[in-house]
């Protein structure tokens, strides 16, 4: 762990991401080094200086690198980099929102859709979040959201995204829910509407109840009901949706041990801030290998490096 990294820990003590606000922030000296680093094409420097600040330090940065050098940091970025290490690095330099307005129209982008990017946004992000992410999305593709996904998807996945985009919370008696889920499997073919109302519009300790109720009811885990009652993709996001009501930094270290390139970027860009900590916690605990470790398996050079300082230390 970097000494850059330890100065900023009585700032943001108790953190659950990765990546803190440097407290001896300079943007004018940030601005001027990055701008040394890039014509010496020193990558080790670059990349030091914007994984050591945190996204709102990272704009102030890119502003005035603008404002002194003339030039726009994300240009001057892509003209240097290339490669994984330049997408990871981009990223880097996106708004949050705008970051997680991207993930999703590159989820439903080209012929096929990435639902399983599309569930982990959707059910890892709060109602308010998510209500931010519509409005950037909008500002930035000029198309809405809610009519992206439905057209994106069908059937009853579609009524479980756009349902999981507006979420709310709604009160609910758990024992009556745990009956009208378990009255909802009692036909030849499960019905999908009852598992879309309550599982989008319940709070996380209230559902576990329900869960909880509902497996004493019909003597089978969540799992295996869903597994043996749905089908297609409503099931995979169904599945997704229990995961991440039982424990989202499980999934998501599910998601991270894939070690597919744009899962890693896509969940250490948008978690660095703010639990990336406890994905990592999740990470050796289902993997006996750290987080840390396992990049360095699946990954080399400046890209590793990138990553390796997001990831911040081993565990």
């Amino acid at each position: 762990m970097d000494i850059e990294y330890f100065k900023s820990l009585d700032m943001w003590w108790g953190t659950l991401g990765t990546v803190r606000p440097f407290s001896n922030f300079n943007p004018d000296k940030d601005a001027m080094e990055l701008q040394a680093a890039l014509e010496k094409k020193d990558v080790n420097t670059v990349v030091r200086i914007l994984s050591n600040r945190n996204n709102a330090q990272r704009q102030v940065i890119s502003q005035t690198f603008e404002e002194l050098i003339h030039k726009d940091l994300q240009t001057a970025l892509k003209k240097v980099l290339s490669g994984d290490l330049e997408t990871f690095m981009l990223q880097l330099m996106m708004y949050p929102l705008h970051f997680e307005a991207f993930r999703l129209q590159q989820a439903m982008a080209g012929l096929g859709t990435d639902e399983e990017t599309l569930m982990e946004i959707l059910c890892t992000k709060s109602a308010k979040q998510l209500q931010d992410v519509s409005v950037a999305y909008n500002q930035f593709y000029k198309k809405d959201l809610e009519k992206e996904l439905k057209a994106e998807t069908s059937g009853d996945f579609a009524k479980l995204v756009v349902a999981l985009l507006n979420k709310q919370s709604v009160s609910g008696v758990v024992q009556r829910d745990i009956e009208v889920l378990s009255a909802s499997l009692k036909g030849k073919k499960a019905e999908a509407s009852p598992w879309i109302d309550i599982l989008t519009s319940r709070d996380v300790e209230y559902l576990n109840k329900v869960f909880m109720g509902l497996e004493m009811e019909t003597g089978q885990t969540l799992d295996q009901i869903v597994e043996k009652r749905f089908s297609g993709d409503f099931r995979m996001g169904l599945n997704i949706l229990v995961q991440c009501i039982e424990n989202p930094f499980i999934y998501l270290a599910k998601r991270l041990h894939t070690m597919k390139t744009p899962v890693v970027h896509g969940i250490m860009v948008s978690h660095s801030e703010e639990d990336l900590l406890c994905i990592r916690a999740a990470f050796i605990k289902i993997t006996d290998t750290s987080l840390y470790t396992a990049l360095q398996k699946n990954f080399k050079g400046d890209h590793l490096q990138a990553l390796l300082a997001i990831c911040r230390s081993e565990d």
